[in-house]
Parts: structure tokens; C-alpha cells; sequence
């Protein structure tokens, strides 16, 4: 069966809170859609706000492949203002060739909240369906509250449907617009409607009982022929249904047909893409595109995973673009490290107590603190340092941070450091903005004399975790940071009580590895110069 996909991340989804896009951003996200291939996109709501008015003028001059625009809005507000009504010449004037018109089909809506019969209600929705067909749209009806609706009063919910099938809606879009539908009440009522009307039946599902992704899935499997929903699951309260989930569970577990999506391994870039634009993290526990979607932490797990993967993975995570993960931790193994190495291209020996000392030494590590889910880096000198393959290119003698700050007194942050880099002594002073840069360029102004190639790497992301809250100001904390030479990232830790400690210690790791694997690949490249 081909599934259609509408996208209503531009609209629905940026009525989520801290969602918030500009008209390039619009732009930028709409060309992506179309390019992964997603059958309908919904820009916004034209007669709402300028910025979607906006939005929809310079839409006009994007180059789509497979991806039709719609414009969203509401049936006319009375019978007497069809022709006039703002908001459907509003959608006429976006100049769409899909609009997406949304009326009531919960009988409370209708006669409280808009004061009408259920004939008025009916013929609103008929004529604004056929106004809008009249000016040569096709048009999609999204039935507001129908699982509500239908629950509290099917014939009416029944009537509104019908009304705008007979005026021309080319498909009726079933809206759990509460969010409070069960699996099994969707799959019901879905049925029955796909025996009462004559045209394609759409699902669009919100999330607020965790159940969007299910409910849609179980949609199509009544019936159903399209699905709406968000990129991540944006949207109002608890979001929209997530296209990210709903995707693949279609192709790979019911083995549904989406007609443009060529390459489902652009799933997990598509979600990086999103979240980049809305400026968000990404969720890492995600489903199929999370960074910890196939991480594996557990020794037992891994020892299993190496050997078979599906043991423990539900999918090939190339299918989405995702990748396996092992993570080192007080929970690893011998497989764990070994896994590690293979994926860092360390080779190691078979050699039982190496095996057994690494894991007591990052067991031990872990217990103080010391975390490298995000500090491979870290991991990687541990692992050479003990094959022998590293040995630290300098060593912090003496440091002292002064912060100085008062009321006549302007706030300076020093950093003073002693470092012994062979058998030289190199004393630095500098100042920075806050102890931590100040202590940064300190230790790059001693060291840069030795190795001027540190100056083309740079931190990028500077991290604190408090580790035992309960003990306050004395607590342990775990310093993340993460290091770019413009090309390569890479990720340290350090944990001490003192956060000036920890991320000393994280520094001087960051500064180690890029020394050890510059040389490293200086090396490599030497021996694969022709002699002479």
C-alpha cells in the first residue's frame, strides 16, 4: 500500500514551545522536505501572520521535485461571507495548489463554541469545501476533534465528513487534536469511516498521551492512506506525531510503499538537519536517529552484539543512517574495550591481563566520576598509554587562578602555569574571560613554543556536571569539553571537587591527543612517501 506523507512541521510544528522559525529558516526546511522526499508540505497559515504571508510569496520561487505545497486555515467564519471571508481568500491568494481546511465534527465545538446548528455547521462546511474547489484547489479536510467527536456522537461526526466529501475535499483527514485516543479506538473508527466515505482517509494524531506514532501507525493499517505529522514530533504541548518514527516503521516493519522517499538512510541527517535549524539539541534517546539509538553499554550486550548484531538491535541502524555504538563504562567487559579498539583502529594483543587491567582501570575511573560516553578522546590515551604508544607530551608543574572582582576594582581573571616540556621550564601569565580561558591560554602560550601547531585548534563546547548534588559546593563535578582543529572534533573529561581542576585535566588531554595523533599521522604519511 503507498502511505502519503504531509508534513506539518512549518505550521503545526512551530506552535510547540521555544519552536521558533523565521521565513529563511521556512525556506531552508521546506527545500529539505521535498528533497527526502515528502509527498505534501504545509507551509502555514496564510491570513494568520505576516511571516507566513511571507513565507508563501517567496515558496513560489522554490524548485520542487515531489513535494506539493499546502496552505493550512479553517472553514469560513459565517454562511452569509463565503466569497468575502478573509481567511479562505487568504488561502486562495498563497496561491497553493493543495489547501488544507480544518471544520468541527464534535457537536460541543460546533453548538457551544460557534453558536451553531448542525445543518449550519454542515452547509459551513460544504461551502467553504466548494468555494475554495471552485477557484481549482485541491482540497484536503482536516476533521478537528473527530475521535472526541465520534465518541461523543458519531452521527453528527459522520455528517460533517460527508458534507465536505460532496463538496469536493479530495481527502478527509482524521484528527485526534486531544491527543487522547487509544490504539484501539483508532483502528475502530478508522474502519467504520473507511466504509461510510468514498475517499482517501488521512491521520493526523498529537502526542499527548505518548501515543501519536502508534496511533498513526495503527491508522494506516485500518486504512488509512496518509499520514500527518511533524520532523522530531514538534508541536503545541506535547508535540505532533513524529514522521521520524512513523517513517520507518512503515517501510521496514509493514512494508508500506512511500512513492518519493528514495533513501531512508537520509533519515537520521533529515532529524540533525531540523533540529540544527531550530537551533535544539538533538534528542539522543530518539528512536532510529538518537545518538544512543543503537549504544550499547552493557558488557554482556556488546560480547552478544559483536557476535549478532539483531540480538540486540531491532534493525540495522545503516538502514536510517545511524551507526552502532559502544560505550565504555563501570558496566563494560573485555568486549567492550575490545569493540572500542577495533572502532579507533587501535589493534591489541591477545593478551589476557592487559584485558583485565583496562577494564579494572575504567571501572575504577568511572566509579570516580570520570564519564566517556563524550570524551572518546580520553579513552583513546588511556588505551595507548597503556600499550605503551603514549606518553604525555608535557606535564603541568604548578598552576594558580586569581579572580578578581569587586565594586572598584575591574574583574580580571588570571591564569599562572608552570610547564615542563622535556627537560624545559616554561612560566606563563594570562588573562581570559573567566578562569577557564584564562587558564586555556595560559597552557597554549607555555606549550606553543614547543608545538605551534596548537594554534589552529580551538574549544568549541565547554560542559559541567555536578556529580553529588547533596553535598553542595563540595561536590564533585565532571568536566566535559569538546576540542576542533577545523576538521576534526574530539571530546575529554576531567572530574575533580575543584572545577578549575577538572577542567585543567580535560585540557591537558585535549592538547595530548591532538599532539599524539598529529604525529601519528605525520608518521603514517612519511612511511608512505616513496624513498629517495
Amino acid at each position: 500500500m503507498t502511505i502519503e506523507l504531509y508534513d506539518t512541521t512549518l505550521r503545526d510544528g512551530t506552535q510547540g514551545e521555544h519552536i521558533n522559525l523565521s521565513v529563511q529558516d521556512k525556506l531552508l526546511i521546506a527545500e529539505r522536505l521535498d528533497e527526502f522526499g515528502v509527498d505534501y508540505i504545509e507551509g502555514g497559515w496564510p491570513s494568520s501572520n505576516p511571516k507566513d504571508e511571507e513565507f508563501f510569496l517567496k515558496a513560489k520561487q522554490l524548485t520542487l521535485h515531489h513535494a506539493r505545497m499546502a496552505a493550512f486555515g479553517s472553514t469560513a467564519r459565517a454562511l452569509d461571507n463565503i466569497e468575502g471571508d478573509p481567511n479562505l481568500l487568504g488561502l486562495i491568494g498563497s496561491e497553493t495548489p493543495v489547501i488544507t481546511i480544518f471544520g468541527k465534527t464534535w457537536k460541543a465545538h460546533s453548538s457551544k463554541g460557534l453558536g451553531l446548528s448542525d445543518d449550519e455547521n454542515a452547509e459551513l462546511i460544504y461551502r467553504s469545501v466548494q468555494f475554495l474547489r471552485n477557484e481549482g484547489r485541491e482540497v484536503f479536510f482536516d476533521a478537528e476533534h473527530f475521535f472526541n467527536g465520534w465518541k461523543d456522537n458519531a452521527e453528527f461526526a459522520e455528517r460533517m465528513i460527508q458534507s465536505a466529501v460532496e463538496a469536493g475535499a479530495s481527502r478527509v483527514v482524521l484528527c485526534d487534536t486531544n491527543g487522547g485516543s487509544m490504539p484501539h479506538e483508532v483502528t475502530e473508527i478508522v474502519t467504520r469511516v473507511r466504509e461510510i466515505i468514498d475517499v482517501p482517509v488521512g491521520m493526523h494524531a498529537h502526542n499527548d498521551s505518548d501515543m501519536a506514532v502508534a496511533n498513526s501507525i495503527e491508522a494506516v493499517r485500518a486504512g488509512a492512506t496518509q499520514v500527518q505529522g511533524t520532523m522530531n514530533g514538534i508541536g503545541e504541548r506535547c508535540g505532533n506525531a513524529n514522521l521520524i518514527s512513523i517513517i520507518p516503521n512503515l517501510m521496514l516493519k509493514l512494508g508500506s510503499e512511500l512513492e518519493n522517499v528514495r533513501d531512508l538512510k537520509q533519515l537520521t541527517s533529515m532529524s540533525k538537519f531540523v533540529y540544527e535549524i531550530l537551533n535544539l539539541p538533538p534528542d539522543t534517546k530518539a528512536p532510529f536517529v538518537g545518538k544512543s539509538a543503537f549504544a550499547h553499554k552493557g558488557g554482556i550486550h556488546v560480547s552478544a552484539v559483536m557476535k549478532e548484531s539483531s540480538l540486540y538491535e531491532h534493525i540495522d541502524p545503516a538502514l536510517v543512517g545511524n551507526r552502532q555504538r559502544v560505550l565504555v563504562s563501570e558496566l563494560a567487559g573485555q568486549s567492550n574495550i575490545r569493540y572500542k579498539a577495533q572502532e579507533l583502529g587501535i589493534p591489541l594483543p591477545e593478551d589476557k591481563a592487559l584485558f583485565r587491567n583496562l577494564v579494572n582501570h575504567i571501572k575504577k575511573l568511572e566509579h570516580q566520576g570520570y564519564q566517556f560516553d563524550g570524551a572518546e578522546a580520553s579513552f583513546e590515551l588511556i588505551l595507548q598509554r597503556e600499550l605503551g604508544e603514549f606518553t604525555p607530551y608535557f606535564e603541568v608543574l604548578d598552576s594558580k587562578v586569581v579572580i578578581q572582582n569587586g565594586q572598584d576594582v575591574k574583574a580580571v581573571d588570571q591564569a599562572v602555569m608552570k610547564v615542563l616540556v622535556g627537560e624545559e621550564i616554561e612560566q606563563t601569565v594570562a588573562d581570559g574571560d573567566g578562569p577557564v580561558n584564562a587558564l586555556d591560554k595560559a597552557l597554549r602560550k607555555a606549550l606553543v613554543h614547543f608545538y605551534p601547531e596548537i594554534r589552529t585548534i580551538k574549544l568549541i563546547d565547554y560542559k559541567v556536571r555536578v556529580l553529588e548534588e547533596k553535598r553542595g559546593t563540595s561536590a564533585k563535578v565532571r568536566v566535559l569539553i569538546e576540542t576542533s582543529d577545523g576538521q576534526n572534533t574530539w571530546g575529554t573529561v576531567g572530574v575533580s571537587t575543584n572545577i578549575i581542576e577538572a577542567s585543567l585535566r580535560a585540557l591537558n588531554d585535549s592538547l595530548n591527543y591532538y599532539l599524539f595523533t598529529s604525529k601519528a599521522m605525520k608518521t603514517a604519511t612519511e612511511e608512505a612517501l616513496p624513498n629517495g
